[in-house]
């Protein structure tokens, strides 16, 4: 009986160490993660310098105000005795033999420099407020980088840091131990010469909304052309309304500017709604022509204290392997692992701002949610557009890298049913007698 029980208890294991795994992957952005990599570039008398980059492969996911966290323990009493395009957040007991070290502490943890850095403390690719750009949006700012000097080892002596850790800028992240790598190569002189590192240490971060238990963030609501029908976002999509919509919990439409706090004390505070978002998505179907079809995308804010900076929305349609046109907004089409898991399909579209017209959602006020809208033009596939059974309406939103709740297929705006429309074809006949009796009547009387 011992080795069955041992044996289930290892099958349970390895059943739960998969659905995390399974819960890290997303079929959206397959190859999405946070690459971090340690490069020792030059040896010291008791120690190295080495330059650390933080690498965001995510497709859509970026990391926002206020920026990332990076963290690890040190495994042999290491010292940071300097540092540039980065600062560890506490120095810890330097008091013994290094007083001017930059951080003695056994678990640093590093945060970026702010854009107003001096020169002198500036790397390349540091320096945004610890802001990294989704890689499909903006490589260049995907990356960000820091140089460290550690000491209080010997002359060409290193050893692995372990417990990586990675907020972006909250939990979610989880961090592979760091382990040895390719050194990392780089070419100079205008790319006639390459050169290598020492030694490389990389650790791979992937995000996981189950780790943190996170509530939805934002919702779907559905319209069309053909249906007088709306389709709201579901019921308490990300909470419940408050049974007293008058309490300062959420901004009825009762309420006016002078009955709800100022802009100081107004965090997390919403709009009230049957689904108590912050973000809402709205997708109206507008037009149907013969060879295309025009899509309404509107994103509204309904929280009164916070603006959403360089936001996306990702969208999963099986038309957006034909061609698109945004007119209000920047897109591209992005490959998403298709149901089998094995083929790469182009039916994700990324949504984003246009440079200083549209890359803020503004929070909401007293007088009007912030929204940006675009309209898009979508290429119809004659084999398999269809109005019938919800085809033409999203399979997934995404906005900034959350998913949001979606309404039912059964709730869908439906198209009209042929058997309710009225039936004027019984009339026809007798109408055509009746003009063919009239003209004869006029040829008969000369009229």
């Amino acid at each position: 009986m011992k080795p069955l029980f041992s044996w289930m208890t290892t099958f349970l294991w390895m059943m739960l160490f998969a659905s995390n795994l399974a819960d890290c992957f997303d079929p959206l952005d397959p190859n999405g993660n946070v690459t971090v990599n340690v490069d020792i570039h030059r040896w010291t008398s008791n120690g190295y310098v080495a330059t650390v980059t933080i690498q965001n492969y995510y497709q859509y996911r970026h990391v926002e105000t206020p920026g990332w966290q990076l963290g690890w323990t040190w495994t042999n009493k290491e010292v940071i005795l300097s540092m540039t395009g980065a600062i560890a957040t506490q120095q810890g007991n330097c008091s013994i033999n290094f007083q001017s070290a930059h951080s003695c502490m056994t678990d640093p943890v590093f945060v970026d420099l702010m854009p107003d850095a001096a020169a002198v403390n500036r790397t390349e690719n540091c320096c945004r407020g610890g802001l990294l750009s989704s890689w499909a949006i903006d490589q260049p700012n995907s990356i960000s980088s820091f140089e460290i000097e550690v000491g209080n080892l010997g002359h060409g002596l290193s050893y692995l840091p372990l417990n990586s850790t990675f907020m972006g800028p909250g939990p979610g992240y989880t961090c592979s131990p760091f382990a040895d790598a390719p050194p990392t190569v780089s070419t100079v002189l205008d790319a006639r010469r390459e050169e290598q590192v020492f030694r490389t240490w990389k650790s791979i971060c992937t995000y996981s909304t189950f780790t943190v238990n996170k509530a939805p963030t934002c919702c779907v609501s559905l319209s069309t052309f053909y249906n007088p029908k709306i389709t709201p976002c579901p019921l308490c999509s990300c909470d419940c309304r408050p049974g007293n919509s008058n309490t300062l919990e959420c901004v009825g439409d009762d309420l006016v500017a002078s009955s709800w706090p100022g802009p100081n004390n107004v965090d997390n505070l919403l709009q009230c709604t049957d689904h108590m978002c912050p973000v809402q998505v709205h997708w109206h179907i507008k037009n149907n022509y013969r060879d295309h079809w025009r899509v309404k995308l509107t994103v509204s804010n309904h929280d009164y204290g916070v603006n959403f900076s360089d936001w996306n929305v990702l969208v999963q349609h099986p038309s957006f392997g034909q061609s698109l046109q945004s007119y209000s907004f920047n897109s591209t089409t992005i490959q998403s692992v298709a149901n089998s898991g094995a083929q790469l399909i182009d039916d994700v579209a990324l949504f984003w701002g246009l440079a200083n017209y549209n890359t803020e959602l503004l929070q909401a006020s007293e007088k009007q949610l912030g929204s940006v809208t675009t309209e898009i033009l979508l290429s119809k596939d004659q084999s398999s557009f269809t109005l019938n059974n919800g085809w033409a309406f999203p399979r997934k939103i995404y906005f900034n890298g959350e998913s949001c709740e979606m309404p039912l297929p059964d709730d869908f705006p439906a198209l009209p049913d042929a058997s309710t429309a009225p039936k004027h074809t019984a009339l026809l006949p007798p109408l055509l007698l009746l003009l063919l009796y009239t003209m004869i009547l006029q040829v008969v009387l000369g009229l």
